[in-house]
């Protein structure tokens, strides 16, 4: 009797996967797979702050060996994944996809060149929160413990990978940065130079919004969109703000629409913006009122 009720249950979920829903997919290698790409997460981490995970022991006699090695495997194991992702494109769209093994060969070549890059943006972020978070003891405490820092840094990776129209991998890193650090910051986002992210938690950044150099936001601001309910309709559509350089943005604050923050402005905690405001400015919400009820004494 209880081989017949897991069999008919067997049959009842297996009916389920019938067609191409985007909930399963069967009888294909098109998909990426999510743990692989979080494992060359982890490795392209570990290239770009050597010795900081703990996975090499790294001296400067043996640093060429050992990001070598590293480099060498994300460079096989990346491209895979990006192959993979670029054949369930085509497949979706019915493109040629005999050109994907030299496409995903090529973008993972060019996100390895970017690394320099990457590294010296991320020196810039490591600073500019040293220098804006008295609480910071060294920058290697950043490096170690700072959720915004680890936000970025998967970002600036993420980012490259969007640039090339890379589908998939680049929300999978995003998303990975999300769940560890409260942070949600989308792949398409472009980000200047010494950026920091204080405390972190509930961070929202919209795709197409864009940051200048040398901004500082809190926690829980957000840089949204309007009219998110017309969906696909926006797609590629500029609809998030622009923030230009040395804003400051405080906790809870939430901007939204393609409107433009002012050189220099600072945003108070839990403004809510939907126009632009021009450069230098202050903007605050009024101060609310108090009420204080004396506690009535218990006899």
């Amino acid at each position: 009797m209880e081989n017949e009720n897991i069999k008919e249950i067997i049959k009842a979920v297996v009916e389920t996967y019938q067609g191409d829903s985007g909930a399963n997919f069967i009888d294909t290698t098109n998909l990426p797979l999510r743990d692989r790409i979080l494992e060359i997460l982890e490795m392209l981490r570990e290239v770009v702050f050597p010795g900081y995970t703990g996975t090499k022991d790294v001296t400067s006699s043996n640093i060429s060996f050992v990001v070598g090695d590293i480099l060498c495997q994300i460079k096989s194991r990346l491209a895979e994944q990006i192959e993979r992702a670029l054949r369930h494109r085509c497949k979706l769209t019915q493109c040629n996809s005999e050109s994907c093994h030299t496409m995903a060969k090529d973008v993972t070549e060019h996100l390895l060149g970017q690394i320099p890059k990457i590294r010296r943006l991320l020196k810039t972020d490591i600073q500019a929160a040293f220098d804006g978070d008295p609480a910071a003891s060294s920058l290697e405490e950043i490096v170690l413990s700072y959720p915004g820092l680890r936000a970025i840094t998967t970002h600036r990776i993420a980012h490259e990978l969007y640039l090339k129209n890379v589908p998939l991998i680049p929300r999978i890193m995003s998303e990975r940065a999300h769940h560890e650090t409260g942070i949600d910051i989308h792949p398409g986002a472009r980000i200047g130079e010494r950026f920091f992210i204080d405390h972190g938690t509930g961070i929202v950044i919209g795709e197409t919004a864009v940051i200048g150099n040398n901004v500082k936001m809190y926690q829980g601001v957000t840089l949204g969109a309007l009219a998110p309910a017309k969906g696909q309709s926006l797609r590629g559509v500029k609809r998030h703000p622009t923030i230009e350089d040395d804003v400051t943005i405080y906790a809870a604050a939430t901007i939204l629409g393609d409107v433009t923050i002012g050189k220099g402005a600072i945003l108070g905690g839990n403004v809510w913006i939907k126009e632009s405001v021009p450069a230098g400015v202050v903007v605050s919400m009024a101060n609310p009122e108090l009420v204080y009820i004396q506690k009535k004494n218990k006899k």
